[in-house]
């Protein structure tokens, strides 16, 4: 757990990979814009499935589990780390910061575009109980909501639905209506996803809210900030190859839904129940 700083890592060098962690699937979404921005870049991915949704967990499980993962990328040559996931990033990210020295981007709530962008100075927020209720959470609201109204509305069962697999069935439709609903009768006309996961589930939030309803994915504004962090430390890979990307992941009957949400053949391996023990077993 917490300790002095670079206490366990060191930045990689240039060729090195960078490191990405969620709960479970929903990072792929940050994955997959990390990868549009940085194509040169190496990329690995571990999905926590088993331990899905961080959300309904204690800040204390979740920083454990999110120092553990964090040390196993680490130990895998990770010369940067993507914490893609609102909550290990409200639970976990200033302890990881304190403790490593390599560059540690992480998620928050898209409140302030949203601030700037909504018309009826109504904004609604789609996430998890564990990050609505977080410090961080309220201390975005301080910072950029004094001028709009936001409306918060947790999202319990929705991580599980798109864990496994199922963002179409009319199930997830009638489950995403009594979330977004209530909001747009409210007035909201900007929709913030305030979970990684929900980027998957877009189409039918588009397709419940209309076409004059903005919906803000925070997911690019973090590639952008890992390229910058990424400059800023000389660390971009040389822009020649496409990069590679592996995944674990610590439940192995996510395989499928991890390949099928990543739209390509994707290597995974299970993640080990130790996670610094580099020893792999193949799904």
């Amino acid at each position: 757990m917490p300790g002095s700083k670079a206490e366990t890592s060191t930045p990689g060098g240039v060729d090195a990979p960078i490191g990405v962690f969620d709960s479970g699937v929903g990072g792929l979404s940050v994955l997959r814009e990390v990868r549009r921005l940085l194509p040169h870049e190496d990329l690995l991915y571990v999905a926590d499935s088993a331990y899905a949704p961080y959300g309904e967990r204690s800040d204390g499980f979740i920083a454990a589990r999110s120092f553990a993962i964090t040390e196993f990328l680490c130990a895998a040559g990770a010369k940067a780390i993507v914490v893609a996931c609102n909550t290990a990033t409200a639970a976990a990210i200033a302890a990881l910061r304190a403790r490593h020295a390599l560059p540690i981007v992480g998620m928050e709530p898209a409140i302030k575009p949203a601030a700037g962008t909504t018309r009826s100075g109504v904004v609604g927020v789609l996430a998890t109980s564990g990050t609505l209720a977080g410090q961080k959470f309220a201390d975005l609201l301080v910072r950029f909501g004094a001028e709009v109204q936001v409306l918060v509305q947790p999202c319990p069962g929705l991580v599980e639905r798109i864990e496994a697999g199922d963002l179409t069935s009319p199930a997830t439709r009638a489950l995403l209506a009594g979330y977004v609903t209530p909001l747009l009768q409210r007035g909201a006309d900007t929709l913030v996803l305030g979970c990684t996961h929900y980027p998957f589930v877009r189409a039918l939030i588009e397709q419940l809210a209309g076409p004059e309803v903005n919906i803000i994915d925070p997911s690019p504004a973090v590639a952008r900030e890992l390229h910058r962090r990424l400059a800023q430390d000389r660390l971009l890979a040389p822009s020649a190859g496409a990069g590679h990307v592996r995944a674990w992941s610590s439940a192995p009957e996510m395989a499928s839904v991890l390949t099928a949400l990543w739209g390509e053949p994707l290597e995974i391996v299970r993640l080990p129940e130790q996670p610094g023990d580099l020893r792999e077993a193949a799904i």
